[in-house]
């Protein structure tokens, strides 16, 4: 387990775990987070292509135009969301890719979760109070990240024999990941021996978003990982697949509100009450 306290007098703490092994791939890193600002704060939450499970257990999170939550699934969305709380909030996240999520969560279709942001109770039943419950009762992050691992593990096994992705489809997503969204949709169809608008229905069907909007996502966060680097946005741009710096900047108002300059001045001055 590591732990990082931010600036500005530590009244914020972000707590990272390792899921165990046996979890296997498409699960990211535990991420807890505590705040004690004592003052509102916001976060812009960009598209990452994942799944989050966000579980709270202290504070209310808010969604800007959505209202309060102490807990959050968040199905793939290719527009940032702005996130906030009022000074207090503690919690945990885990980030999961759409097939990883389908197996963990008893094999509820990723169609519903898309663009949605949902009480966990309302998409896992009773299972997700339960969790709640004990995460908030653990003594610690070690605890606490434990627990995942025991909980995780048995939502897997209970889960056993449930249709997952197609393997045409996991094939695509990973042609997609590993290209970070540049590779042509005709050629990801063509690798898996689908026409692009039979891969496109599967995509929607079982992942939540259709191939071109999860290689829109790719690109963004590629750019923002180079730009954050120092890249040039040129250079970025021709790297990135974006016709051109212009299409660039446009992709990035599109899918963050506001251009790729505003973006990183706000991301160096903001606040990181939260991981991810």
């Amino acid at each position: 387990m590591r732990r990082r306290v931010c600036a500005g007098g530590g009244r914020c703490r972000w707590y990272y775990g390792r899921p165990d092994v046996r979890l296997g791939p498409g699960i990211g890193t535990y991420r807890g987070f505590r705040s004690t600002a004592g003052v509102p704060q916001e976060r812009l939450v960009v598209p990452s292509g994942r799944v989050s499970l966000l579980i709270g257990f202290g504070g209310e999170l808010r969604v800007r135009g959505d209202g309060g939550h102490t807990s959050l699934v968040s199905g793939l969305h290719n527009r940032a969301r702005v996130l906030g709380h009022g000074g207090d909030v503690h919690g945990v996240e885990l980030a999961l890719a759409p097939w990883a999520a389908h197996r963990f969560f008893g094999g509820i279709p990723l169609a519903e979760l898309a663009d949605v942001l949902a009480d966990p109770v309302d998409v896992l039943g009773d299972r997700a109070r339960r969790l709640g419950e004990a995460l908030a009762d653990a003594p610690g992050w070690a605890e606490r990240f434990a627990l995942l691992d025991e909980t995780l593990l048995r939502w897997a096994a209970e889960a056993d024999g449930t249709d997952g992705p197609a393997p045409a489809v996991l094939e695509a997503w990973r042609l997609l990941e590993r290209s970070a969204g540049t590779l042509q949709i005709h050629e990801v169809a063509a690798a898996t021996g689908f026409s692009p608008r039979h891969l496109e229905r599967l995509f929607q069907e079982q992942i939540g978003l259709g191939p071109k909007r999860l290689a829109r996502i790719l690109r963004l966060n590629r750019a923002i990982r180079l730009l954050t680097a120092g890249g040039r946005p040129a250079d970025t741009a021709a790297r990135c697949g974006y016709y051109d710096q212009a299409h660039l900047s446009t992709e990035f108002k599109a899918m963050t509100g506001m251009p790729p300059g505003r973006f990183l001045a706000d991301r160096g001055t903001s606040s990181s009450w939260i991981a991810g």
